[in-house]
């Protein structure tokens, strides 16, 4: 499925579409250039699922679990990783291990920047989405599903 976004608010409004979608144990693999867009769809994913804090790009940080504000119906934490930094590590893989991600998957929505060829060993189901920004500022988004019932999910977008 591929979308065109024309600007950072029509991204951000997708993200909370896209969060209409997910629940607890949902994994999301965000690729594509920096400055594509990744984390303005994250920004929407949160706000969809309406929680705590400001969502910024975690790259210094690596990850950041963002709880469910409950005042405002939120149900669902989001774990907010980026695996950029990860790429120039001897091995990438043991770090992301490091990051015990996998203790908050079935809880929460663990959406992964740079995540693809490190990540998808944390569930069998996953949700590939590549963005790209065209020079007129569009995003591309290319969501692919990978098992479970994601490809009946995005239907509903």
């Amino acid at each position: 499925m591929t979308i065109r976004l024309p600007t950072v608010d029509d991204t951000q409004a997708f993200g909370r579409r896209l969060a209409a979608l997910l629940r607890p144990g949902d994994l999301l693999l965000l690729t594509g250039p920096l400055g594509a867009g990744k984390t303005a769809l994250v920004q929407g994913i949160g706000a969809g699922l309406k929680v705590l804090g400001a969502i910024t790009s975690p790259t210094f940080v690596i990850a950041r679990v963002h709880r469910p504000d409950p005042a405002r119906g939120g149900e669902v934490p989001l774990v907010h990783a980026d695996a950029y930094r990860l790429g120039d590590a001897a091995d990438p893989r043991a770090e992301i291990d490091d990051l015990d991600l996998d203790a908050s998957a079935e809880d929460a929505v663990t959406v992964v920047e740079w995540g693809a060829g490190l990540v998808e060993q944390l569930n069998d189901e996953y949700l590939a989405v590549r963005i790209d920004r065209l020079d007129d500022d569009t995003r591309v988004i290319d969501l692919t599903p990978h098992g479970g019932d994601w490809a009946a999910r995005l239907d509903k977008l």
